[in-house]
């Protein structure tokens, strides 16, 4: 662990893994929740999370490589369940990838139970593991110039849905028509870092 100083009030901490800054993020929201951590934002990404408005930074940074992480909780509540039409040009790709049918795409990754690791790239937009390394993509080759909102697709580790068209070069295996993003609901975010995701066949419960 590594914590770099980012302004007057801020830190940037970088860990060895994704599971390993997940874990951190959820032990600095649960100190923040019990009142023995002031800071004002907490923002997770792939093997880094930003603290922003700390008090004391550097007196921080010297305390937490001595705290003890432990390993990710289990969220509570449900999961949110997103409905999805396995039907995206890259799926035969990804089936070809994988060594399976294109089926089996399907039932792979609606049998999962994801978990959101950090939000970005676009508002609304989560970065969502829990398939293992087994079921790794690369990303296209060329990426598209246009990927239709409500794309499911897959990166390296990580399943996304994008919120909106937009460029992108994932692979496509899927369409939902979740609303990812909402100005008038409150949080506008369908996902936030933590949340647990299933996606389920559309016209299936």
């Amino acid at each position: 662990m590594r914590a770099l100083p980012v302004g007057e009030r801020a830190l940037l901490v970088e860990v060895p893994s994704g599971e390993a800054a997940q874990a951190l993020h959820a032990e600095l929201l649960r100190r923040r929740a019990d009142g023995s951590l002031t800071v004002g934002e907490i923002v997770p990404a792939a093997r880094t999370v930003l603290l922003d408005g700390v008090d004391d930074p550097g007196r921080l940074a010297r305390l937490l490589p001595g705290w003890e992480i432990p390993p990710l909780p289990p969220r509570a509540g449900e999961a949110v369940e997103i409905a999805v039409r396995y039907d995206g040009p890259d799926l035969g790709d990804v089936a070809r990838h994988w060594g399976v049918r294109e089926d089996e795409v399907a039932r792979i990754h609606s049998a999962a139970v994801f978990r959101v690791a950090f939000c970005g790239f676009a508002p609304g937009f989560g970065y969502l593991t829990g398939l293992g390394s087994r079921y790794d993509v690369p990303r296209r080759a060329t990426p598209r110039t246009a990927v239709p909102a409500g794309s499911v697709a897959l990166a390296g580790p990580y399943t996304g849905v994008y919120p909106r068209s937009s460029p992108g070069g994932w692979q496509l295996i899927g369409t939902a028509d979740a609303v990812l993003w909402d100005h008038a609901r409150v949080p506008a975010a369908l996902l936030s870092p933590g949340t647990r995701v299933r996606f389920v066949l559309a016209g299936r419960s």
